[in-house]
């Protein structure tokens, strides 16, 4: 079997290395172009693209597959390099880009996607950030048969994973991927004797998960302390939930709920423990913090040369 691969992240990078080390042919790997990255912001390469270049397999990067859209000469190009390549399918997991119906018509087992949620819960870009931030107990991968919707194709196979009470998104992502990598191995290998049995997705039960706003990182602590606590482990790695303390944006890493009360915002307590901020409805420790150009830190080394102390409080980083 034929399988070009269409994805960018690390997410997708963990895909395309079960495929390769189950032994299909790849001809041919999309992913995004080179964005610029770090404190020196050079030009990086996506980590699908490092991985296409260990494994020697030829890689094309258009910034968009649509014919008639603004990167004619970008789609063009793909489309003869997807021509020459004639994939029996191509597998999509987090790409990037919308793939028009050109693209999805082209294999004859058409376009299969890895997708990180239990469809049709969390269609959309955020599917492990969203999960998380409202307090789902499970998650999983479902490998699913695209069409012109979003996220809306046939379901294929699916596996779950339990969402734990301390799961980050980094941690659930690292679970996922693997997950992932396997499920879509197991699924071509039942298209190569036709004992995949499409299912279509209930009416019921759909949700989306938008793509993650910088803005939504400005915590308001107005909102129910356990809430602000599963979106700071949502957030986490990226793009991390802030406060405004003393003048400075504080990056909130990790922190545990408790019922104290106050003005949401306020400092009840300052220690080694941490330092509990009242909420709308009962109050969080913060345990881990990050000061702007510093590292994250546990509250105790935190707190060294700083006078914080209660009473004080967060202002808010809201419009």
């Amino acid at each position: 079997m034929r399988v070009v691969f269409a994805g960018t992240p690390e997410f997708a990078r963990v895909a395309l290395s079960g495929l390769a080390q189950a032994g299909f042919m790849i001809p041919l790997v999309l992913t995004q172009p080179d964005r610029p990255a770090g404190r020196g912001m050079k030009l990086q390469a996506p980590p699908v693209k490092q991985l296409a270049q260990e494994l020697q397999i030829a890689c094309a990067q258009p910034r968009s597959l649509r014919l008639d859209g603004k990167f004619p000469d970008d789609a063009a190009a793909a489309r003869s390099a997807l021509i020459d390549a004639a994939p029996d399918v191509i597998v999509v997991a987090a790409y990037g880009l919308i793939l028009p119906d050109w693209v999805l018509t082209l294999p004859r087992l058409g376009c299969l996607n890895i997708h990180a949620s239990l469809l049709p819960r969390w269609r959309g870009a955020a599917p492990i950030h969203r999960a998380i931030e409202a307090g789902d107990a499970q998650t999983g991968i479902t490998i699913m048969q695209m069409d012109a919707g979003l996220d809306t194709g046939a379901m294929l196979l699916k596996a779950a994973e339990t969402i734990r009470a301390d799961d980050t998104t980094g941690t659930l992502h690292d679970r996922l991927a693997p997950l992932g990598g396997r499920l879509i191995v197991e699924a071509l290998e039942l298209a190569a004797c036709g004992g995949l049995t499409p299912t279509p997705q209930p009416a019921d039960g759909v949700t989306y998960a938008a793509k993650i706003d910088k803005r939504e990182a400005a915590i308001d602590w107005r909102a129910d302390a356990a809430a602000i606590e599963r979106r700071l482990r949502a957030f986490d790695p990226a793009p991390g939930a802030s406060g405004l303390l003393q003048g400075e944006a504080i990056k909130c890493w990790h922190g545990v709920a408790e019922p104290g009360q106050g003005r949401p915002g306020e400092l009840l307590a300052v220690g080694e423990n941490g330092i509990e901020v009242a909420c709308g409805r009962g109050s969080l420790r913060l345990t881990e913090l990050q000061r702007p150009g510093g590292k994250r830190l546990p509250a105790r080394e935190f707190l060294q040369g700083r006078s914080l102390a209660a009473g004080m409080a967060f202002e808010t980083l809201l419009d």
